[in-house]
């Protein structure tokens, strides 16, 4: 049986691919299971620092939910098609979006529906020039359901969202881009090479210090600003303790590359204190 999401390791970038080529990348419920117990793995392995997520096939990063498998479920009733499809779905882009290590989309192809609200998911995407979205939902009669209706309006403003939501229509990679679905457009060749660098520019820093700015936003992003400062100086506070924040001082007064230990667990007295030069 092919998996269904493929998982290749290196220099501390995990790069997951989706790998339903011949469906477009569909996300059945084994794919999104598959997808999910990957990342909680992942999560806790300290060799990974980054990941990337893209697609199998030069058609599609994922062409949204598995519709087949999603109309069985809504034939066995509302409360099936929750629990199984909807629940599921945003089960998985929440999953992502409060992921503590960088998750970089790599769209190589279709992001259509649940394609489209995992790149919103993420916290960065990178789109192939090839890339084409959509959020196609109301073409089924139905709105979208792994959280394209909250997280859209909340990067592309709220008119902008309704008029893709509403029509249905397709949008160019350099339109994602304007809308701050993603973060750069790319030759298609060099989508996988522009990824890794990201996630490389990333990985220079302290681990520690990249989960907590990415807590931070996650938690605090649609909060007040009152709300969200004191989530900041809780994630300050985390990382006081930590060798990583007096490694990185220490580095900055000495004028060198910092090297971080990378563990919460390191506190920052186990780090031995070298004589400044003047």
């Amino acid at each position: 049986m092919t998996d269904t999401v493929l998982i290749e390791s290196r220099d501390g970038v995990a790069t997951l691919t989706l790998n339903r080529p011949e469906k477009l990348n569909a996300l059945n419920y084994a794919l999104i299971d598959r997808l999910l117990a990957i990342l909680d793995a992942i999560e806790i392995d300290d060799s990974v620092r980054a990941v990337i997520l893209t697609g199998a096939g030069e058609r599609a990063f994922s062409a949204g939910g598995d519709i087949h498998e999603f109309s069985e479920s809504v034939a066995r009733g509302g409360d099936a098609a929750m629990r199984d499809f909807v629940t599921r779905g945003q089960r998985l882009t929440a999953r992502l979006e409060a992921f503590r290590k960088p998750v970089i989309a790599a769209v190589n192809g279709l992001a259509f529906g649940g394609g489209c609200e995992i790149t919103e998911a993420v916290p960065l995407a990178i789109a192939s020039e090839r890339a084409l979205f959509a959020k196609p939902e109301i073409n089924l009669g139905m709105p979208p359901t792994f959280g394209g209706t909250q997280r859209l309006p909340r990067l592309a403003g709220r008119k902008r969202a309704l008029e893709l939501l509403l029509t249905g229509d397709t949008f160019s990679p350099q339109r994602a881009l304007e809308l701050g679905l993603v973060n750069q457009v790319v030759p298609h060749d060099d989508l996988r090479l522009g990824a890794h660098e990201l996630a490389r520019r990333i990985m220079r820093h302290s681990p520690l210090a990249a989960a907590s700015i990415l807590t931070a936003v996650t938690r605090g992003i649609n909060l007040s600003i009152a709300e969200g400062l004191l989530i900041e100086g809780e994630q300050f506070a985390r990382m006081a303790p930590t060798a990583d924040l007096r490694e990185g001082l220490d580095a900055w007064i000495a004028r060198r590359k910092p090297n971080y230990p990378g563990s919460w667990s390191a506190a920052a007295s186990a780090v031995r204190r070298k004589p400044i030069s003047p």
